[in-house]
Protein backbone atom coordinates (compact mmCIF):
# COMPACT_ATOMS: atom_id res chain seq x y z
CA UNK A 1 0.00 0.00 0.00
CA UNK A 2 0.90 3.69 -0.36
CA UNK A 3 0.63 6.84 1.56
CA UNK A 4 0.47 10.13 -0.04
CA UNK A 5 1.56 12.44 2.79
CA UNK A 6 0.99 16.02 2.78
CA UNK A 7 2.32 18.73 4.69
CA UNK A 8 1.34 22.59 5.29
CA UNK A 9 3.53 25.63 5.99
CA UNK A 10 3.70 25.30 9.57
CA UNK A 11 5.43 21.87 9.30
CA UNK A 12 8.18 23.50 6.89
CA UNK A 13 8.66 26.38 8.18
CA UNK A 14 12.68 25.95 9.50
CA UNK A 15 14.90 23.07 9.65
CA UNK A 16 13.70 22.13 12.82
CA UNK A 17 10.52 21.29 11.29
CA UNK A 18 12.14 19.29 7.82
CA UNK A 19 13.57 16.85 10.57
CA UNK A 20 10.41 15.80 11.88
CA UNK A 21 8.94 15.66 8.70
CA UNK A 22 11.64 13.32 7.81
CA UNK A 23 11.31 11.58 11.24
CA UNK A 24 7.76 10.70 10.22
CA UNK A 25 8.48 9.54 6.39
CA UNK A 26 11.10 7.02 7.89
CA UNK A 27 8.56 6.06 10.30
CA UNK A 28 6.52 4.36 8.17
CA UNK A 29 8.26 2.83 4.53
CA UNK A 30 4.69 2.93 3.03
CA UNK A 31 4.86 7.13 2.63
CA UNK A 32 6.30 7.63 -0.55
CA UNK A 33 5.22 10.05 -2.13
CA UNK A 34 5.35 13.66 -0.32
CA UNK A 35 3.61 17.02 -1.49
CA UNK A 36 4.90 20.23 0.53
CA UNK A 37 3.47 23.67 0.80
CA UNK A 38 5.81 26.99 1.06
CA UNK A 39 7.51 27.75 4.45
CA UNK A 40 4.71 28.69 6.98
CA UNK A 41 5.02 30.98 10.11
CA UNK A 42 7.95 29.80 12.62
CA UNK A 43 6.16 32.20 15.40
CA UNK A 44 3.04 34.79 15.30
CA UNK A 45 4.73 37.80 14.02
CA UNK A 46 6.77 35.73 11.27
CA UNK A 47 5.71 36.16 7.48
CA UNK A 48 4.52 32.65 5.22
CA UNK A 49 7.01 32.77 2.37
CA UNK A 50 4.37 32.63 0.22
CA UNK A 51 2.64 35.75 1.38
CA UNK A 52 6.22 37.44 1.17
CA UNK A 53 6.16 36.18 -2.84
CA UNK A 54 2.96 37.72 -3.51
CA UNK A 55 4.33 41.03 -1.96
CA UNK A 56 7.26 40.97 -4.34
CA UNK A 57 5.05 41.01 -7.39
CA UNK A 58 2.94 43.84 -5.52
CA UNK A 59 6.27 45.75 -5.32
CA UNK A 60 7.27 44.76 -8.89
CA UNK A 61 3.47 46.13 -10.01
CA UNK A 62 4.34 49.57 -8.86
CA UNK A 63 7.98 49.68 -9.31
CA UNK A 64 9.51 49.71 -5.93
CA UNK A 65 12.20 48.10 -4.90
CA UNK A 66 11.51 44.15 -4.00
CA UNK A 67 15.32 43.48 -2.50
CA UNK A 68 14.66 43.75 0.96
CA UNK A 69 11.36 41.14 0.79
CA UNK A 70 13.27 39.12 -1.78
CA UNK A 71 16.35 38.86 0.44
CA UNK A 72 14.47 38.07 3.43
CA UNK A 73 12.92 35.02 1.29
CA UNK A 74 16.32 33.94 0.31
CA UNK A 75 18.02 34.08 3.83
CA UNK A 76 14.70 31.54 4.70
CA UNK A 77 16.08 28.83 2.27
CA UNK A 78 19.52 29.64 2.42
CA UNK A 79 19.41 28.98 6.23
CA UNK A 80 17.24 25.30 6.07
CA UNK A 81 19.76 24.51 3.62
CA UNK A 82 22.98 25.19 5.36
CA UNK A 83 21.49 23.59 9.12
CA UNK A 84 19.87 20.22 7.37
CA UNK A 85 23.85 20.26 4.89
CA UNK A 86 22.03 19.88 1.75
CA UNK A 87 23.18 20.05 -1.55
CA UNK A 88 20.82 21.77 -3.55
CA UNK A 89 21.91 24.67 -5.67
CA UNK A 90 20.01 27.48 -4.49
CA UNK A 91 22.45 30.57 -6.19
CA UNK A 92 21.27 29.10 -9.22
CA UNK A 93 17.57 28.78 -8.68
CA UNK A 94 17.09 32.21 -6.91
CA UNK A 95 19.50 33.75 -10.20
CA UNK A 96 16.63 31.92 -12.36
CA UNK A 97 13.70 33.85 -10.49
CA UNK A 98 15.98 36.97 -10.70
CA UNK A 99 16.07 36.75 -14.46
CA UNK A 100 12.18 36.68 -14.70
CA UNK A 101 11.92 39.66 -12.23
CA UNK A 102 10.62 42.69 -14.51
CA UNK A 103 7.12 44.47 -14.27
CA UNK A 104 5.31 42.11 -16.71
CA UNK A 105 6.70 38.79 -14.65
CA UNK A 106 3.78 35.89 -13.94
CA UNK A 107 2.34 36.13 -10.21
CA UNK A 108 2.04 32.53 -10.70
CA UNK A 109 4.97 31.76 -11.51
CA UNK A 110 6.67 33.96 -8.59
CA UNK A 111 4.29 32.53 -6.33
CA UNK A 112 4.99 29.10 -6.98
CA UNK A 113 8.59 28.95 -6.19
CA UNK A 114 7.64 28.61 -2.35
CA UNK A 115 6.36 25.39 -3.06
CA UNK A 116 8.82 24.52 -5.81
CA UNK A 117 11.91 25.42 -3.65
CA UNK A 118 10.32 23.66 -0.74
CA UNK A 119 10.30 20.35 -2.96
CA UNK A 120 13.86 20.60 -3.75
CA UNK A 121 15.15 21.12 -0.53
CA UNK A 122 13.05 18.07 0.99
CA UNK A 123 13.73 15.40 -1.76
CA UNK A 124 17.25 15.92 -0.85
CA UNK A 125 16.82 15.93 2.80
CA UNK A 126 14.85 12.72 2.14
CA UNK A 127 16.83 11.18 -0.64
CA UNK A 128 13.46 11.21 -2.76
CA UNK A 129 12.86 12.03 -6.26
CA UNK A 130 11.72 15.26 -7.36
CA UNK A 131 8.71 15.91 -9.42
CA UNK A 132 7.92 19.57 -10.81
CA UNK A 133 4.03 20.16 -10.46
CA UNK A 134 4.36 21.46 -14.31
CA UNK A 135 5.01 17.54 -15.15
CA UNK A 136 1.83 16.46 -14.18
CA UNK A 137 -0.85 18.81 -12.97
CA UNK A 138 -2.85 19.92 -16.08
CA UNK A 139 -5.19 22.94 -16.50
CA UNK A 140 -7.31 23.82 -19.38
CA UNK A 141 -6.95 27.71 -20.79
CA UNK A 142 -9.82 28.25 -19.19
CA UNK A 143 -7.88 27.88 -16.04
CA UNK A 144 -9.73 24.72 -14.52
CA UNK A 145 -7.89 21.60 -12.86
CA UNK A 146 -8.06 18.67 -15.92
CA UNK A 147 -8.19 15.88 -13.00
CA UNK A 148 -8.54 13.24 -15.37
CA UNK A 149 -5.16 14.10 -16.88
CA UNK A 150 -3.26 15.41 -14.25
CA UNK A 151 -4.23 11.92 -12.87
CA UNK A 152 -2.60 10.31 -16.11
CA UNK A 153 0.50 12.31 -16.30
CA UNK A 154 1.51 11.33 -12.20
CA UNK A 155 0.58 7.40 -12.79
CA UNK A 156 3.13 7.12 -15.90
CA UNK A 157 5.58 9.03 -14.42
CA UNK A 158 5.42 6.87 -10.77
CA UNK A 159 5.90 3.73 -12.78
CA UNK A 160 9.54 5.29 -12.78
CA UNK A 161 10.23 6.97 -9.33
CA UNK A 162 8.88 5.11 -6.75
CA UNK A 163 9.84 7.31 -3.74
CA UNK A 164 9.37 11.06 -5.00
CA UNK A 165 8.05 14.53 -3.23
CA UNK A 166 5.90 16.61 -5.31
CA UNK A 167 5.35 20.94 -4.92
CA UNK A 168 1.84 21.45 -4.14
CA UNK A 169 -0.48 24.41 -5.46
CA UNK A 170 0.58 24.66 -8.46
CA UNK A 171 0.52 23.43 -12.33
CA UNK A 172 0.74 23.93 -15.81
CA UNK A 173 -1.67 25.67 -18.58
CA UNK A 174 -1.22 23.59 -22.08
CA UNK A 175 1.38 26.26 -23.34
CA UNK A 176 3.33 25.24 -20.46
CA UNK A 177 2.87 28.52 -18.10
CA UNK A 178 2.92 27.99 -14.46
CA UNK A 179 -0.74 28.48 -12.90
CA UNK A 180 -1.37 28.38 -8.81
CA UNK A 181 -4.37 27.05 -7.53
CA UNK A 182 -6.17 29.08 -4.83
CA UNK A 183 -4.76 29.48 -1.40
CA UNK A 184 -4.77 26.01 0.57
CA UNK A 185 -4.52 24.37 -2.86
CA UNK A 186 -1.49 22.25 -1.92
CA UNK A 187 -3.99 19.95 -0.32
CA UNK A 188 -5.64 19.17 -3.96
CA UNK A 189 -2.26 19.05 -5.38
CA UNK A 190 -2.00 15.91 -2.52
CA UNK A 191 -5.48 14.15 -3.29
CA UNK A 192 -5.22 14.14 -6.88
CA UNK A 193 -1.58 12.54 -6.64
CA UNK A 194 -3.35 10.21 -4.02
CA UNK A 195 -6.69 9.23 -6.86
CA UNK A 196 -3.24 8.78 -9.47
CA UNK A 197 -1.75 6.16 -7.11
CA UNK A 198 -4.43 4.81 -6.00
CA UNK A 199 -3.13 4.64 -2.56
CA UNK A 200 -4.24 3.21 0.58
CA UNK A 201 -4.70 6.61 2.63
CA UNK A 202 -4.18 10.38 2.03
CA UNK A 203 -2.65 11.65 5.25
CA UNK A 204 -2.29 15.51 5.39
CA UNK A 205 -0.30 16.47 8.27
CA UNK A 206 -0.62 20.12 9.58
CA UNK A 207 -0.21 21.94 12.94
CA UNK A 208 -3.43 20.60 14.57
CA UNK A 209 -4.64 16.91 15.82
CA UNK A 210 -7.32 17.14 13.62
CA UNK A 211 -10.24 18.32 12.79
CA UNK A 212 -12.11 19.89 15.37
CA UNK A 213 -15.95 19.91 16.95
CA UNK A 214 -15.85 24.03 17.13
CA UNK A 215 -14.03 26.81 16.35
CA UNK A 216 -11.86 26.73 19.70
CA UNK A 217 -11.84 30.73 19.37
CA UNK A 218 -15.29 30.36 20.39
CA UNK A 219 -15.43 27.29 22.12
CA UNK A 220 -12.53 26.51 24.70
CA UNK A 221 -10.61 22.99 24.06
CA UNK A 222 -13.46 21.75 21.76
CA UNK A 223 -12.58 17.81 21.19
CA UNK A 224 -11.61 16.67 18.42
CA UNK A 225 -13.62 14.48 15.44
CA UNK A 226 -12.07 10.84 15.08
CA UNK A 227 -14.31 10.13 11.97
CA UNK A 228 -16.10 12.41 9.99
CA UNK A 229 -17.82 11.41 6.32
CA UNK A 230 -17.05 12.88 3.65
CA UNK A 231 -20.41 14.41 3.34
CA UNK A 232 -19.85 15.67 6.36
CA UNK A 233 -16.82 17.60 6.03
CA UNK A 234 -17.76 19.49 2.88
CA UNK A 235 -20.68 20.85 4.99
CA UNK A 236 -18.52 22.02 7.72
CA UNK A 237 -16.24 23.37 5.52
CA UNK A 238 -18.46 24.97 3.29
CA UNK A 239 -19.86 26.54 6.38
CA UNK A 240 -16.59 28.08 7.90
CA UNK A 241 -14.24 25.16 9.11
CA UNK A 242 -11.14 25.79 7.51
CA UNK A 243 -8.90 22.46 8.07
CA UNK A 244 -8.73 21.27 4.47
CA UNK A 245 -9.40 23.31 0.85
CA UNK A 246 -12.92 22.23 0.30
CA UNK A 247 -12.22 20.81 -3.03
CA UNK A 248 -9.91 18.71 -1.69
CA UNK A 249 -12.24 15.42 -1.45
CA UNK A 250 -13.68 15.00 -4.67
CA UNK A 251 -10.52 13.28 -6.22
CA UNK A 252 -10.26 11.01 -3.60
CA UNK A 253 -13.88 10.48 -2.37
CA UNK A 254 -14.59 8.72 -6.26
CA UNK A 255 -12.14 5.99 -4.94
CA UNK A 256 -13.12 6.17 -1.67
CA UNK A 257 -9.29 6.98 -0.63
CA UNK A 258 -9.31 7.73 3.78
CA UNK A 259 -8.00 11.19 4.72
CA UNK A 260 -5.91 11.46 7.40
CA UNK A 261 -5.38 14.66 9.47
CA UNK A 262 -2.40 14.42 11.61
CA UNK A 263 -0.38 16.53 13.81
CA UNK A 264 3.06 16.80 12.41
CA UNK A 265 4.43 18.13 16.28
CA UNK A 266 2.10 15.68 17.63
CA UNK A 267 2.80 12.23 15.68
CA UNK A 268 1.52 9.88 17.88
CA UNK A 269 -2.33 11.42 17.92
CA UNK A 270 -4.21 9.26 15.59
CA UNK A 271 -5.84 12.68 14.25
CA UNK A 272 -9.20 12.47 11.90
CA UNK A 273 -10.00 10.08 9.86
CA UNK A 274 -12.33 10.83 6.52
CA UNK A 275 -14.61 8.39 4.89
CA UNK A 276 -17.69 7.70 2.64
CA UNK A 277 -19.03 6.06 6.20
CA UNK A 278 -17.62 4.16 8.87
CA UNK A 279 -18.75 0.59 10.04
CA UNK A 280 -17.35 0.66 13.53
CA UNK A 281 -17.21 3.78 15.54
CA UNK A 282 -16.20 4.93 19.14
CA UNK A 283 -18.73 4.29 22.30
CA UNK A 284 -18.62 8.66 22.19
CA UNK A 285 -19.75 9.05 18.68
CA UNK A 286 -22.96 6.11 19.40
CA UNK A 287 -24.04 8.63 21.60
CA UNK A 288 -24.28 11.80 19.65
CA UNK A 289 -26.00 12.63 16.86
CA UNK A 290 -23.72 16.00 15.91
CA UNK A 291 -20.21 15.55 14.56
CA UNK A 292 -19.08 19.17 14.39
CA UNK A 293 -20.69 23.05 14.42
CA UNK A 294 -19.84 25.62 12.51
CA UNK A 295 -20.76 28.76 10.77
CA UNK A 296 -20.18 32.34 9.44
CA UNK A 297 -21.30 35.89 10.06
CA UNK A 298 -22.52 38.60 7.40
CA UNK A 299 -25.49 37.49 5.43
CA UNK A 300 -28.50 39.13 4.08
CA UNK A 301 -32.02 37.90 4.02
CA UNK A 302 -33.82 39.11 0.80
CA UNK A 303 -37.73 38.56 1.03
CA UNK A 304 -40.30 38.70 -1.39
CA UNK A 305 -44.11 38.56 -0.67
CA UNK A 306 -46.72 38.22 -3.48
CA UNK A 307 -50.32 37.00 -3.47
CA UNK A 308 -51.13 33.90 -5.09
CA UNK A 309 -47.01 33.05 -5.48
CA UNK A 310 -47.73 29.63 -6.31
CA UNK A 311 -50.11 30.17 -9.05
CA UNK A 312 -47.22 32.81 -10.83
CA UNK A 313 -45.77 30.33 -12.90
CA UNK A 314 -42.01 31.52 -13.75
CA UNK A 315 -41.80 34.51 -10.65
CA UNK A 316 -39.41 32.36 -9.23
CA UNK A 317 -36.90 31.76 -12.10
CA UNK A 318 -37.43 35.14 -13.11
CA UNK A 319 -36.27 36.57 -9.99
CA UNK A 320 -32.86 33.82 -9.43
CA UNK A 321 -32.01 35.04 -13.16
CA UNK A 322 -31.48 38.19 -11.57
CA UNK A 323 -29.32 37.81 -8.75
CA UNK A 324 -26.97 35.51 -11.57
CA UNK A 325 -27.13 38.36 -13.75
CA UNK A 326 -25.31 40.52 -10.71
CA UNK A 327 -23.40 37.31 -10.18
CA UNK A 328 -24.67 37.41 -6.56
CA UNK A 329 -24.68 33.57 -5.43
CA UNK A 330 -27.60 32.39 -3.33
CA UNK A 331 -26.90 30.45 -0.34
CA UNK A 332 -30.07 29.48 0.85
CA UNK A 333 -34.04 29.67 -0.57
CA UNK A 334 -36.53 29.47 2.14
CA UNK A 335 -40.04 29.54 0.94
CA UNK A 336 -43.82 29.82 1.87
CA UNK A 337 -47.22 30.09 0.24
CA UNK A 338 -47.49 33.93 -0.75
CA UNK A 339 -43.10 34.48 -0.11
CA UNK A 340 -39.75 33.06 -0.71
CA UNK A 341 -36.45 34.48 0.89
CA UNK A 342 -32.97 34.44 -0.59
CA UNK A 343 -30.19 34.48 1.76
CA UNK A 344 -26.81 35.67 0.18
CA UNK A 345 -23.29 37.17 1.22
CA UNK A 346 -23.74 40.74 2.29
CA UNK A 347 -20.63 41.46 1.09
CA UNK A 348 -21.65 40.29 -2.63
CA UNK A 349 -24.90 42.21 -2.86
CA UNK A 350 -23.94 45.47 -0.87
CA UNK A 351 -22.72 46.95 -4.18
CA UNK A 352 -25.89 46.06 -6.36
CA UNK A 353 -29.06 45.81 -3.74
CA UNK A 354 -31.02 48.59 -5.01
CA UNK A 355 -30.27 47.65 -8.23
CA UNK A 356 -31.32 43.91 -7.72
CA UNK A 357 -34.68 45.02 -6.01
CA UNK A 358 -35.37 47.51 -8.46
CA UNK A 359 -35.60 45.28 -11.04
CA UNK A 360 -37.36 42.63 -9.07
CA UNK A 361 -40.25 45.75 -8.48
CA UNK A 362 -40.19 45.40 -12.14
CA UNK A 363 -40.25 42.25 -12.85
CA UNK A 364 -43.14 40.99 -11.06
CA UNK A 365 -44.47 43.78 -8.76
CA UNK A 366 -44.40 42.25 -5.20
CA UNK A 367 -46.05 43.19 -2.66
CA UNK A 368 -43.35 43.76 -0.89
CA UNK A 369 -39.54 43.44 -1.11
CA UNK A 370 -37.61 43.87 2.66
CA UNK A 371 -34.00 42.83 3.82
CA UNK A 372 -32.98 41.75 6.56
CA UNK A 373 -29.08 42.22 7.41
CA UNK A 374 -26.46 41.30 9.60
CA UNK A 375 -27.41 37.56 9.73
CA UNK A 376 -25.00 34.53 10.57
CA UNK A 377 -25.46 30.78 9.53
CA UNK A 378 -24.29 28.55 12.03
CA UNK A 379 -24.98 24.72 11.00
CA UNK A 380 -25.26 21.46 12.94
CA UNK A 381 -23.81 18.75 10.93
CA UNK A 382 -23.99 15.01 11.87
CA UNK A 383 -24.25 11.77 9.47
CA UNK A 384 -27.21 10.31 11.95
CA UNK A 385 -29.48 13.19 12.35
CA UNK A 386 -31.78 11.24 9.85
CA UNK A 387 -32.16 8.20 12.03
CA UNK A 388 -32.72 9.92 15.52
CA UNK A 389 -36.53 11.34 15.86
CA UNK A 390 -36.77 14.90 17.00
CA UNK A 391 -33.75 16.50 16.86
CA UNK A 392 -34.83 19.85 15.11
CA UNK A 393 -37.07 20.34 17.84
CA UNK A 394 -34.23 19.46 20.58
CA UNK A 395 -32.02 22.20 18.96
CA UNK A 396 -34.68 24.69 18.33
CA UNK A 397 -35.64 24.38 21.57
CA UNK A 398 -32.64 24.30 23.41
CA UNK A 399 -31.71 27.55 21.25
CA UNK A 400 -35.13 29.13 22.58
CA UNK A 401 -34.34 28.61 26.07
CA UNK A 402 -31.31 30.65 25.91
CA UNK A 403 -32.91 33.15 24.51
CA UNK A 404 -31.48 33.49 21.12
CA UNK A 405 -34.05 34.17 17.95
CA UNK A 406 -33.91 31.80 15.16
CA UNK A 407 -34.53 33.85 11.98
CA UNK A 408 -34.17 31.47 9.37
CA UNK A 409 -34.12 27.65 9.28
CA UNK A 410 -32.89 25.26 6.27
CA UNK A 411 -32.87 21.26 6.38
CA UNK A 412 -31.37 19.33 3.47
CA UNK A 413 -33.73 16.20 2.61
CA UNK A 414 -30.91 14.32 3.40
CA UNK A 415 -30.93 15.13 7.12
CA UNK A 416 -27.23 15.62 7.53
CA UNK A 417 -27.32 19.18 8.90
CA UNK A 418 -29.89 21.80 10.32
CA UNK A 419 -28.53 25.12 9.16
CA UNK A 420 -29.98 28.04 11.81
CA UNK A 421 -29.87 32.24 10.81
CA UNK A 422 -29.82 34.24 13.71
CA UNK A 423 -28.16 37.95 14.51
CA UNK A 424 -24.62 38.15 14.20
CA UNK A 425 -24.97 39.72 17.96
CA UNK A 426 -25.72 36.11 18.76
CA UNK A 427 -23.07 33.96 16.32
CA UNK A 428 -20.51 33.03 19.36
CA UNK A 429 -23.83 32.20 22.13
CA UNK A 430 -25.32 30.25 19.79
CA UNK A 431 -22.34 27.65 18.60
CA UNK A 432 -21.40 27.93 22.66
CA UNK A 433 -25.10 26.32 23.69
CA UNK A 434 -25.12 24.05 20.73
CA UNK A 435 -21.87 22.14 22.17
CA UNK A 436 -22.27 22.60 25.70
CA UNK A 437 -25.83 21.18 25.00
CA UNK A 438 -25.66 18.18 22.44
CA UNK A 439 -22.03 17.81 23.32
CA UNK A 440 -20.33 18.36 26.40
CA UNK A 441 -24.08 17.62 28.00
CA UNK A 442 -24.86 14.68 26.21
CA UNK A 443 -28.31 16.04 25.57
CA UNK A 444 -28.06 14.68 21.83
CA UNK A 445 -28.52 10.76 23.31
Amino acid sequence: MIKVTKFGGSSLADARQFQKVKDIIQSDSQRAVVVVSAPGKRFPDDNKITDLLYLCHAHLKYGVSYEGIFSMIEERFYAIKAELGLQVDLEAEFAQIRSQMHKGMSIDYLVSRGEYLTAKLMADFLGYSFIDATEWVSFTYDGKLDMDKSEESLSALFKEKSRVVLPGFYGALPDGKVRVMSRGGSDITGALAAAALDAGVYENWTDVSGILMADPRIVENPRPIAHITYSELRELSYMGANVLHEETIFPVRKKDIPINIRNTNEPGDPGTLIKQSFKKETREERKRFITGISGRKDFSIITLRKGHLTADIGTIRGVLAIFEKYNVPIEHFPSGIDSFSLVVSTEKIKPCIYDIIGEIKGFCEPDSVTVTDNIALIAAVGRKMASIPGVSGKVFGTLGANDINIRMIAQGPDEINIIVGVENKDFEKTIRVLYDSFIVGGKDA
